[in-house]
Protein backbone atom coordinates (compact mmCIF):
# COMPACT_ATOMS: atom_id res chain seq x y z
CA UNK A 1 0.00 0.00 0.00
CA UNK A 2 1.29 3.51 -0.76
CA UNK A 3 2.42 5.51 2.25
CA UNK A 4 1.52 9.12 3.00
CA UNK A 5 3.69 11.86 1.51
CA UNK A 6 5.88 14.05 3.70
CA UNK A 7 6.01 17.83 3.22
CA UNK A 8 8.83 20.03 4.44
CA UNK A 9 9.36 23.79 4.20
CA UNK A 10 10.43 26.31 6.87
CA UNK A 11 7.32 28.38 6.12
CA UNK A 12 4.32 26.78 7.82
CA UNK A 13 1.88 28.47 5.44
CA UNK A 14 3.74 27.07 2.42
CA UNK A 15 3.89 23.55 3.77
CA UNK A 16 0.17 23.58 4.56
CA UNK A 17 -0.55 24.83 1.03
CA UNK A 18 1.54 22.04 -0.50
CA UNK A 19 -0.32 19.43 1.49
CA UNK A 20 -3.70 20.96 0.61
CA UNK A 21 -2.85 20.82 -3.10
CA UNK A 22 -2.25 17.07 -2.78
CA UNK A 23 -5.46 16.12 -1.04
CA UNK A 24 -4.77 17.40 2.47
CA UNK A 25 -3.15 14.13 3.56
CA UNK A 26 0.44 13.75 4.75
CA UNK A 27 2.92 14.61 7.45
CA UNK A 28 4.29 18.15 7.59
CA UNK A 29 7.61 19.49 8.93
CA UNK A 30 9.08 22.97 9.12
CA UNK A 31 12.43 21.79 10.44
CA UNK A 32 14.91 19.44 8.77
CA UNK A 33 16.04 18.12 12.14
CA UNK A 34 12.52 16.93 12.93
CA UNK A 35 12.33 15.42 9.46
CA UNK A 36 15.55 13.48 10.11
CA UNK A 37 14.12 12.13 13.37
CA UNK A 38 11.00 11.00 11.54
CA UNK A 39 13.06 9.22 8.88
CA UNK A 40 15.17 7.51 11.54
CA UNK A 41 11.99 5.97 12.97
CA UNK A 42 11.72 3.85 9.80
CA UNK A 43 8.16 4.65 8.75
CA UNK A 44 7.23 3.22 5.33
CA UNK A 45 6.90 6.54 3.54
CA UNK A 46 6.95 6.96 -0.24
CA UNK A 47 7.71 10.58 -1.02
CA UNK A 48 9.18 13.72 0.49
CA UNK A 49 8.08 17.02 -1.07
CA UNK A 50 10.62 19.74 -0.27
CA UNK A 51 9.33 23.28 -0.69
CA UNK A 52 11.15 26.25 -2.16
CA UNK A 53 12.23 27.35 1.31
CA UNK A 54 14.54 24.32 1.60
CA UNK A 55 17.83 25.34 0.00
CA UNK A 56 19.30 23.37 -2.90
CA UNK A 57 22.20 22.21 -0.74
CA UNK A 58 19.88 20.96 2.01
CA UNK A 59 17.61 19.22 -0.49
CA UNK A 60 20.49 17.52 -2.28
CA UNK A 61 21.90 16.31 1.05
CA UNK A 62 18.55 14.74 1.94
CA UNK A 63 18.26 13.07 -1.48
CA UNK A 64 21.83 11.79 -1.40
CA UNK A 65 21.29 10.25 2.04
CA UNK A 66 18.02 8.60 1.06
CA UNK A 67 19.44 7.18 -2.17
CA UNK A 68 21.81 5.05 -0.11
CA UNK A 69 19.76 4.43 3.03
CA UNK A 70 16.11 4.57 1.96
CA UNK A 71 16.09 3.71 -1.79
CA UNK A 72 12.30 3.39 -1.87
CA UNK A 73 11.73 6.92 -0.55
CA UNK A 74 11.76 9.54 -3.29
CA UNK A 75 12.44 13.27 -3.08
CA UNK A 76 10.46 15.81 -5.10
CA UNK A 77 11.82 19.33 -5.17
CA UNK A 78 9.46 22.29 -5.63
CA UNK A 79 11.06 25.43 -7.04
CA UNK A 80 9.92 28.87 -8.16
CA UNK A 81 12.02 28.45 -11.29
CA UNK A 82 13.29 25.25 -12.94
CA UNK A 83 16.27 25.40 -15.29
CA UNK A 84 18.63 22.86 -16.85
CA UNK A 85 21.57 23.29 -14.39
CA UNK A 86 19.21 22.74 -11.46
CA UNK A 87 17.71 19.63 -13.08
CA UNK A 88 21.15 18.19 -13.77
CA UNK A 89 22.43 18.77 -10.23
CA UNK A 90 19.20 17.46 -8.72
CA UNK A 91 19.34 14.24 -10.75
CA UNK A 92 22.96 13.68 -9.73
CA UNK A 93 21.98 14.02 -6.07
CA UNK A 94 19.16 11.53 -6.42
CA UNK A 95 16.14 13.86 -6.53
CA UNK A 96 13.37 12.07 -8.44
CA UNK A 97 11.69 15.14 -9.89
CA UNK A 98 11.91 18.94 -9.82
CA UNK A 99 8.55 20.68 -10.25
CA UNK A 100 7.67 24.29 -10.90
CA UNK A 101 5.73 25.77 -7.96
CA UNK A 102 2.96 26.89 -10.32
CA UNK A 103 2.53 23.46 -11.92
CA UNK A 104 -0.09 21.86 -9.68
CA UNK A 105 -0.89 19.01 -12.10
CA UNK A 106 2.83 18.34 -12.54
CA UNK A 107 3.28 18.08 -8.77
CA UNK A 108 0.32 15.73 -8.41
CA UNK A 109 1.65 13.52 -11.21
CA UNK A 110 5.15 13.49 -9.72
CA UNK A 111 3.88 12.37 -6.32
CA UNK A 112 1.77 9.67 -7.96
CA UNK A 113 4.75 8.37 -9.94
CA UNK A 114 6.93 8.39 -6.85
CA UNK A 115 4.38 6.36 -4.90
CA UNK A 116 4.08 3.81 -7.70
CA UNK A 117 7.85 3.45 -7.94
CA UNK A 118 8.15 3.04 -4.17
CA UNK A 119 5.65 0.17 -4.23
CA UNK A 120 7.55 -1.50 -7.07
CA UNK A 121 10.92 -1.08 -5.35
CA UNK A 122 9.64 -2.46 -2.04
CA UNK A 123 8.32 -5.51 -3.86
CA UNK A 124 11.84 -6.21 -5.13
CA UNK A 125 13.59 -5.86 -1.79
CA UNK A 126 13.90 -9.15 0.13
CA UNK A 127 12.41 -9.53 3.58
CA UNK A 128 15.09 -8.51 6.13
CA UNK A 129 16.84 -11.29 7.99
CA UNK A 130 16.89 -11.25 11.78
CA UNK A 131 19.32 -8.63 13.07
CA UNK A 132 19.64 -6.87 9.73
CA UNK A 133 18.48 -3.37 8.96
CA UNK A 134 15.20 -3.33 7.02
CA UNK A 135 16.73 -0.69 4.78
CA UNK A 136 19.59 -2.83 3.51
CA UNK A 137 18.77 -3.95 -0.02
CA UNK A 138 19.69 -7.45 -1.11
CA UNK A 139 20.16 -8.93 -4.52
CA UNK A 140 16.96 -8.47 -6.49
CA UNK A 141 15.88 -10.59 -9.46
CA UNK A 142 16.87 -9.20 -12.83
CA UNK A 143 14.21 -8.21 -15.31
CA UNK A 144 14.12 -9.59 -18.85
CA UNK A 145 15.16 -7.34 -21.74
CA UNK A 146 13.36 -7.69 -25.08
CA UNK A 147 14.61 -5.74 -28.10
CA UNK A 148 12.42 -5.40 -31.20
CA UNK A 149 14.40 -4.81 -34.38
CA UNK A 150 14.02 -4.53 -38.14
CA UNK A 151 16.47 -3.13 -40.66
CA UNK A 152 13.50 -1.80 -42.66
CA UNK A 153 11.27 1.01 -41.49
CA UNK A 154 7.50 0.69 -41.50
CA UNK A 155 7.37 -2.94 -40.38
CA UNK A 156 5.49 -2.20 -37.15
CA UNK A 157 8.26 -2.18 -34.54
CA UNK A 158 6.71 0.53 -32.39
CA UNK A 159 3.27 -1.10 -32.55
CA UNK A 160 4.71 -4.42 -31.40
CA UNK A 161 6.78 -2.73 -28.67
CA UNK A 162 3.91 -0.77 -27.14
CA UNK A 163 1.42 -3.63 -27.28
CA UNK A 164 3.88 -6.27 -26.06
CA UNK A 165 4.80 -4.02 -23.13
CA UNK A 166 1.12 -3.51 -22.28
CA UNK A 167 0.53 -7.28 -22.28
CA UNK A 168 3.55 -7.87 -20.04
CA UNK A 169 2.45 -5.13 -17.61
CA UNK A 170 -0.84 -7.03 -17.24
CA UNK A 171 -2.67 -3.97 -15.89
CA UNK A 172 -0.19 -3.42 -13.07
CA UNK A 173 0.71 -6.98 -12.10
CA UNK A 174 4.22 -6.46 -13.52
CA UNK A 175 6.37 -3.37 -13.84
CA UNK A 176 7.38 -2.76 -17.47
CA UNK A 177 9.46 0.01 -19.03
CA UNK A 178 9.66 0.85 -22.72
CA UNK A 179 12.90 2.43 -23.91
CA UNK A 180 12.78 4.26 -27.24
CA UNK A 181 16.25 3.95 -28.79
CA UNK A 182 15.15 5.40 -32.11
CA UNK A 183 16.95 8.48 -30.84
CA UNK A 184 16.43 10.72 -33.84
CA UNK A 185 12.89 9.82 -34.91
CA UNK A 186 11.34 7.75 -32.11
CA UNK A 187 7.54 7.44 -32.12
CA UNK A 188 6.80 5.77 -28.78
CA UNK A 189 5.65 9.03 -27.18
CA UNK A 190 3.33 9.77 -30.11
CA UNK A 191 1.98 6.22 -30.34
CA UNK A 192 1.12 6.22 -26.64
CA UNK A 193 -0.01 9.87 -26.50
CA UNK A 194 2.61 10.68 -23.87
CA UNK A 195 3.65 14.18 -22.86
CA UNK A 196 7.05 13.62 -21.27
CA UNK A 197 8.68 16.07 -18.91
CA UNK A 198 12.02 14.36 -19.58
CA UNK A 199 13.59 12.07 -22.18
CA UNK A 200 16.57 9.75 -22.38
CA UNK A 201 18.65 12.84 -23.21
CA UNK A 202 18.38 13.86 -19.55
CA UNK A 203 20.70 10.96 -18.70
CA UNK A 204 23.58 12.54 -20.62
CA UNK A 205 24.60 15.15 -17.98
CA UNK A 206 24.73 12.46 -15.28
CA UNK A 207 28.04 11.19 -16.70
CA UNK A 208 27.31 7.57 -15.84
CA UNK A 209 25.88 8.29 -12.37
CA UNK A 210 22.55 6.69 -13.23
CA UNK A 211 20.62 4.97 -10.45
CA UNK A 212 17.01 4.14 -9.63
CA UNK A 213 16.27 7.70 -8.56
CA UNK A 214 17.61 9.12 -11.82
CA UNK A 215 15.65 6.54 -13.80
CA UNK A 216 12.47 7.41 -11.94
CA UNK A 217 12.93 11.05 -12.90
CA UNK A 218 13.14 10.13 -16.59
CA UNK A 219 10.04 7.92 -16.65
CA UNK A 220 6.79 8.94 -18.29
CA UNK A 221 3.78 7.07 -16.89
CA UNK A 222 1.25 5.53 -19.29
CA UNK A 223 -0.95 3.11 -17.37
CA UNK A 224 -0.82 0.68 -14.46
CA UNK A 225 2.58 -1.01 -14.50
CA UNK A 226 3.63 0.60 -17.79
CA UNK A 227 6.06 3.50 -18.18
CA UNK A 228 8.46 4.69 -20.86
CA UNK A 229 11.74 6.47 -21.34
CA UNK A 230 11.13 8.28 -24.59
CA UNK A 231 13.43 9.49 -27.36
CA UNK A 232 14.77 13.05 -27.38
CA UNK A 233 12.54 15.73 -28.81
CA UNK A 234 15.42 17.15 -30.88
CA UNK A 235 16.93 14.72 -33.43
CA UNK A 236 20.37 16.33 -33.08
CA UNK A 237 20.49 15.20 -29.45
CA UNK A 238 20.88 11.61 -30.61
CA UNK A 239 24.57 12.22 -31.21
CA UNK A 240 25.15 12.81 -27.49
CA UNK A 241 23.76 9.43 -26.41
CA UNK A 242 26.47 6.78 -26.60
CA UNK A 243 26.63 3.04 -26.01
CA UNK A 244 28.08 3.14 -22.45
CA UNK A 245 25.21 5.35 -21.29
CA UNK A 246 22.65 2.98 -22.84
CA UNK A 247 24.35 -0.05 -21.25
CA UNK A 248 24.35 1.59 -17.83
CA UNK A 249 20.75 2.75 -18.15
CA UNK A 250 19.53 -0.72 -19.15
CA UNK A 251 21.47 -2.30 -16.30
CA UNK A 252 19.63 -0.09 -13.80
CA UNK A 253 16.28 -0.63 -15.51
CA UNK A 254 16.49 -4.41 -15.43
CA UNK A 255 17.07 -4.16 -11.69
CA UNK A 256 13.95 -2.02 -11.20
CA UNK A 257 11.52 -3.54 -13.72
CA UNK A 258 10.22 -7.01 -14.50
CA UNK A 259 10.53 -6.37 -18.23
CA UNK A 260 12.32 -3.79 -20.38
CA UNK A 261 11.04 -3.59 -23.97
CA UNK A 262 13.22 -1.66 -26.42
CA UNK A 263 12.19 0.04 -29.65
CA UNK A 264 14.95 0.61 -32.19
CA UNK A 265 15.77 2.47 -35.41
CA UNK A 266 16.29 0.49 -38.63
CA UNK A 267 20.09 0.49 -38.23
CA UNK A 268 22.87 -1.15 -36.25
CA UNK A 269 24.14 1.95 -34.49
CA UNK A 270 26.12 1.77 -31.24
CA UNK A 271 23.15 2.32 -28.86
CA UNK A 272 21.26 -0.50 -30.63
CA UNK A 273 24.24 -2.84 -30.35
CA UNK A 274 24.50 -1.98 -26.64
CA UNK A 275 20.85 -2.99 -26.24
CA UNK A 276 21.31 -6.21 -28.21
CA UNK A 277 24.29 -7.09 -26.00
CA UNK A 278 22.10 -7.31 -22.89
CA UNK A 279 18.91 -8.60 -24.51
CA UNK A 280 17.39 -11.86 -23.35
CA UNK A 281 15.31 -11.98 -26.52
CA UNK A 282 15.64 -10.28 -29.91
CA UNK A 283 12.33 -10.03 -31.79
CA UNK A 284 12.97 -9.62 -35.51
CA UNK A 285 9.84 -8.23 -37.12
CA UNK A 286 9.24 -8.55 -40.85
CA UNK A 287 6.43 -7.98 -43.33
CA UNK A 288 5.69 -10.21 -46.36
CA UNK A 289 7.38 -8.12 -49.02
CA UNK A 290 10.65 -8.50 -50.90
CA UNK A 291 12.47 -5.43 -49.45
CA UNK A 292 11.64 -6.54 -45.90
CA UNK A 293 12.84 -10.10 -46.59
CA UNK A 294 16.06 -8.83 -48.13
CA UNK A 295 16.74 -6.68 -45.07
CA UNK A 296 15.84 -9.55 -42.75
CA UNK A 297 18.40 -11.80 -44.43
CA UNK A 298 21.11 -9.14 -44.08
CA UNK A 299 20.07 -8.56 -40.46
CA UNK A 300 20.45 -12.23 -39.57
CA UNK A 301 23.82 -12.47 -41.29
CA UNK A 302 24.98 -9.41 -39.38
CA UNK A 303 23.76 -10.69 -36.02
CA UNK A 304 25.52 -14.01 -36.55
CA UNK A 305 28.71 -12.27 -37.69
CA UNK A 306 28.57 -10.22 -34.49
CA UNK A 307 28.25 -13.46 -32.46
CA UNK A 308 24.76 -12.92 -31.06
CA UNK A 309 23.32 -16.32 -29.97
CA UNK A 310 20.70 -17.52 -32.51
CA UNK A 311 18.62 -19.04 -29.71
CA UNK A 312 17.69 -15.49 -28.70
CA UNK A 313 16.14 -14.68 -32.09
CA UNK A 314 12.36 -14.70 -32.53
CA UNK A 315 10.86 -14.12 -35.95
CA UNK A 316 7.62 -12.11 -35.96
CA UNK A 317 5.61 -11.80 -39.19
CA UNK A 318 3.49 -8.67 -39.20
CA UNK A 319 0.52 -8.30 -41.59
CA UNK A 320 0.74 -12.07 -41.89
CA UNK A 321 -2.60 -12.38 -43.70
CA UNK A 322 -1.69 -9.99 -46.51
CA UNK A 323 -2.33 -11.59 -49.92
CA UNK A 324 0.79 -10.35 -51.69
CA UNK A 325 2.20 -13.54 -53.17
CA UNK A 326 4.72 -14.32 -50.39
CA UNK A 327 3.77 -17.22 -48.15
CA UNK A 328 4.71 -17.75 -44.52
CA UNK A 329 6.77 -20.76 -45.59
CA UNK A 330 8.81 -18.52 -47.89
CA UNK A 331 9.47 -16.13 -45.01
CA UNK A 332 10.71 -18.99 -42.83
CA UNK A 333 12.85 -20.36 -45.65
CA UNK A 334 14.45 -16.98 -46.30
CA UNK A 335 15.20 -16.42 -42.62
CA UNK A 336 16.00 -20.06 -41.85
CA UNK A 337 13.98 -19.45 -38.67
CA UNK A 338 10.53 -20.64 -37.64
CA UNK A 339 7.89 -18.01 -37.08
CA UNK A 340 7.34 -17.25 -33.41
CA UNK A 341 4.31 -15.03 -34.07
CA UNK A 342 1.92 -14.18 -36.90
CA UNK A 343 0.21 -10.82 -36.46
CA UNK A 344 -2.66 -10.14 -38.87
CA UNK A 345 -3.41 -6.87 -40.62
CA UNK A 346 -6.12 -4.61 -39.24
CA UNK A 347 -7.32 -1.05 -39.75
CA UNK A 348 -8.11 -1.00 -36.04
CA UNK A 349 -4.39 -0.77 -35.17
CA UNK A 350 -3.78 2.78 -36.51
CA UNK A 351 -7.08 3.83 -34.94
CA UNK A 352 -5.88 2.80 -31.47
CA UNK A 353 -2.48 4.41 -32.09
CA UNK A 354 -4.21 7.70 -32.88
CA UNK A 355 -5.93 7.48 -29.49
CA UNK A 356 -2.76 6.48 -27.62
CA UNK A 357 -4.24 3.20 -26.36
CA UNK A 358 -2.51 -0.08 -27.30
CA UNK A 359 -4.98 -2.36 -29.05
CA UNK A 360 -4.32 -5.11 -26.48
CA UNK A 361 -5.88 -2.80 -23.88
CA UNK A 362 -8.53 -1.29 -26.12
CA UNK A 363 -9.80 -4.64 -27.45
CA UNK A 364 -8.16 -7.67 -25.77
CA UNK A 365 -10.15 -10.12 -27.94
CA UNK A 366 -9.07 -8.59 -31.23
CA UNK A 367 -7.06 -11.02 -33.45
CA UNK A 368 -4.05 -8.67 -33.30
CA UNK A 369 -4.27 -8.55 -29.51
CA UNK A 370 -4.52 -12.32 -29.26
CA UNK A 371 -1.50 -12.83 -31.53
CA UNK A 372 0.66 -10.47 -29.47
CA UNK A 373 -0.55 -12.01 -26.22
CA UNK A 374 0.37 -15.51 -27.45
CA UNK A 375 3.81 -14.26 -28.39
CA UNK A 376 4.25 -12.71 -24.94
CA UNK A 377 3.07 -15.81 -23.12
CA UNK A 378 4.98 -18.40 -25.15
CA UNK A 379 8.20 -16.55 -25.95
CA UNK A 380 8.73 -13.90 -23.27
CA UNK A 381 6.92 -14.91 -20.08
CA UNK A 382 7.39 -18.67 -20.45
CA UNK A 383 10.11 -19.27 -23.03
CA UNK A 384 10.49 -22.95 -22.12
CA UNK A 385 8.86 -24.02 -25.37
CA UNK A 386 10.80 -21.60 -27.51
CA UNK A 387 11.37 -22.39 -31.14
CA UNK A 388 14.88 -23.16 -32.33
CA UNK A 389 16.73 -21.97 -35.37
CA UNK A 390 16.49 -23.95 -38.58
CA UNK A 391 20.13 -24.67 -39.44
CA UNK A 392 20.89 -20.98 -39.06
CA UNK A 393 24.63 -21.43 -39.40
CA UNK A 394 24.44 -23.61 -42.50
CA UNK A 395 26.50 -22.54 -45.50
CA UNK A 396 27.66 -19.31 -43.93
CA UNK A 397 30.73 -19.22 -46.16
CA UNK A 398 28.56 -18.99 -49.25
CA UNK A 399 26.63 -16.00 -47.97
CA UNK A 400 27.43 -12.49 -49.23
CA UNK A 401 30.16 -10.79 -47.22
CA UNK A 402 29.21 -8.17 -44.65
CA UNK A 403 30.23 -4.56 -44.82
CA UNK A 404 33.49 -4.04 -42.97
CA UNK A 405 32.25 -1.16 -40.83
CA UNK A 406 30.24 -3.35 -38.41
CA UNK A 407 31.60 -3.42 -34.91
CA UNK A 408 34.16 -6.18 -34.29
CA UNK A 409 33.14 -8.57 -31.54
CA UNK A 410 35.22 -11.17 -29.78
Amino acid sequence: MPGMPIFCDPDLEVVHALRAELGGIGVIFTDLGALRDHLAAGFEDDTIVLGAGVTDGEAFAVADYLRLNRPTLGVILVRAEVDTPLLQEALRAGVREVVDRRDLLGLQSAVKRSAQLAVALRAKLPAPAAGNSPLTPGSAPRGRVVTVFSAKGGCGKTTLVTNLAAVLADRGRCQVCIVDLDLAFGDVAIAMQLFPARTIADAVPLNGAIDSAAVAAMLTYHSAGLSAIVAPTEPSTAETIHAPLVSHLLDVLRGDFDYVVIDTPPSFDEPVLAALDVSDLIALIVTPDVPALKNLKITLETLIELSYPPDKFRLVLNRADAKVGISQAEVEKTAQLPLAARIPSSRDVPSTINRGVPIVLDNPKHPVSQAIRRFAEHEVIDPGGRATAIDLHADRKSRPGLLMNWRTRS
